[in-house]
């Protein structure tokens, strides 16, 4: 018996949706994480990127625990000196609510070009509209 190893052009992808609704932040974005990269497939790979397609709905209304809404601080740089900007989680809910679940999301995936390509199948939407009807997504319970 030999260990099966997933190829690049093999690898079949659905496109999954997934809303965001009264979500804990953490929880949503670990699942979604093990669905980009491909582990909850059989034939994951670990060097190749087996993960399916996910469309985030309803970004807007996904929950923090505790004081995180206040407490939890977002950053980002502009590459000047002395440029530095930071957001708490609760402005950053108002003005991008993409941006969260982006953030939470991408921290739980591998740190190369191969986590960069799993992002790049993750699609978040602050309402409960999206532009991926011709793709059929399937929705799924968290």
């Amino acid at each position: 018996m030999k260990t099966y190893f997933a190829k690049k052009g093999e690898v079949a992808r659905r496109w999954l949706i997934i809303d965001a609704e009264d979500q804990i932040l953490g929880r949503l974005a670990s699942r979604v994480a093990r669905i980009l990269s491909g582990k909850e497939k059989p034939v994951f790979t670990s060097h190749v990127d087996t993960g399916d397609f996910v469309v985030v709905v309803n970004a807007e209304k996904v929950r923090l625990t505790g004081q995180k809404l206040d407490k939890k601080v977002y950053y980002r740089h502009s590459g000047y000196p002395g440029g530095i900007k930071s957001m708490t989680a609760r402005e950053l809910l108002e003005r991008k609510p993409e941006r969260v679940i982006k953030s939470a999301v991408k921290g739980m995936l591998p740190k190369s070009r191969l986590g960069t390509s799993m992002l790049g199948k993750l699609k978040i939407y602050a309402g409960a509209d999206h532009p991926h009807e011709a793709q059929k997504p399937e929705k799924i319970e968290l």
